[in-house]
């Protein structure tokens, strides 16, 4: 009998993505079978970036493909594809940006501003070319964590370079001011003020630009939501009832504009203690996968309240760089890849393939 593509898109249906949870026929990944005497070739064409897996995956695959009576030899190429997705009705999508991800939460001192750069560095750490602008305007942490100083340039005294940080581009109020000067400001002028970061920041070819919202789901928040083209949302919570009553209302807001919930961060879930092991869930337990199952989101992961994490913080390196082959720095890289891969599988943004169509009375 002779070898068909059909008889490789059977044995490929059978091979689960561990990232996606979905085979790779399902999810569209797989291009250019090609079958010569008894060599197969294929393509894998992954949605979201997984520069630390790409060697899994290809093994994955050719063990699953040799198992074909007929075939002796496989060449699996496997890379990943990043493309723009929609936003919200009416909001434009920014120049050199492909995607933007908020991490938000209902309160603060969940850890947001920790998950938000571990998960821009991630992200990077995957392959992928990324950004995090700070958005919290009252509070910012960004500079501190990522270990910058100084201040941007501004090339034409118009637009602002973003500064460079372990790889990715950063933008903040904090790198604009003094860090001792309180912005004493309210809610319209810091609406503008982060428009302007946004909008006038020459961020060069992201796939993903991270946005560290401040706490809350109050007018600023839910105006920023409804002006910065989100791609996707992913909300940052702590187990306990209190912190949970408050993302429930930020998971809500986002809703309610129209931007897709990415999924759920429980921060803190446990903490193990340093010194004999023990674990123990200091903010109760399974509060995020009920709120994951009220609303039909998904839990992107769970991570522990570990000293380390602060640490890497306070000293300008945060964990993925810190200790790249650390549990955590796993943990923020399986976060990573669950919400790109999220996000490959939203509507896609076809904003530049139909020309504008302008109505004029004669």
């Amino acid at each position: 009998m002779a070898l068909t593509e059909q008889h490789i898109e059977e044995t490929l249906k059978t091979v689960i993505d561990q990232t996606t949870g979905k085979d790779y026929v399902s999810s569209k990944a797989v291009e250019n079978i090609k079958i010569v005497d008894n060599h197969v070739s294929l393509d894998i064409a992954l949605g979201y970036p997984a520069k630390t897996m790409l060697e899994s995956i290809r093994q994955q695959i050719s063990e699953a493909l040799k198992s074909i009576a007929g075939v002796s030899t496989v060449t699996v190429n496997v890379f990943s594809k990043i493309i723009p997705h929609s936003v919200q009705r009416g909001v434009k999508l920014i120049p050199g940006v492909k995607n933007i991800i908020a991490v938000a939460s209902g309160k603060g001192g969940v850890g947001k501003s920790a998950t938000a750069v571990n998960l821009a560095l991630a992200l990077a750490a995957e392959g992928a070319n990324v950004g995090i602008l700070d958005a919290d305007i009252y509070g910012p942490s960004q500079p501190q964590m990522l270990g910058l100083t100084g201040h941007p340039e501004s090339p034409d005294g118009k637009t602002i370079e973003p500064m460079m940080a372990h790889g990715i581009q950063a933008m903040s109020i904090g790198l604009l001011i003094d860090a001792e000067t309180p912005m004493v400001w309210r809610g319209p002028m810091v609406t503008q003020a982060l428009q302007q970061l946004l909008n006038d920041t020459r961020w060069h070819d992201l796939d993903y630009l991270v946005i560290d919202l401040p706490p809350g789901t109050g007018d600023i928040q839910l105006t920023l939501a409804q002006r910065v083209p989100v791609t996707g949302a992913v909300i940052v919570t702590t187990p306990q009832d209190i912190a949970l009553l408050d993302a429930r209302k930020g998971l809500k807001m986002f809703e309610k504009v129209g931007v897709p919930i990415l999924g759920i961060v429980e921060n803190m879930s446990m903490h193990i203690c340093s010194k004999c092991g023990h674990t123990e869930h200091i903010f109760g337990t399974g509060g995020g996968e009920k709120m994951c199952a009220d609303y039909n989101v998904e839990l992107l992961g769970a991570l522990p309240l570990d000293i380390r994490i602060r640490e890497h913080s306070d000293a300008g390196r945060p964990s993925i760089i810190a200790e790249p082959d650390g549990a955590i720095a796993d943990a923020y890289r399986m976060i990573a890849r669950r919400v790109a891969a999220k996000i490959a599988n939203l509507n896609k943004d076809y904003s530049d393939v139909f020309t504008q169509i302008i109505m004029e009375d004669n």
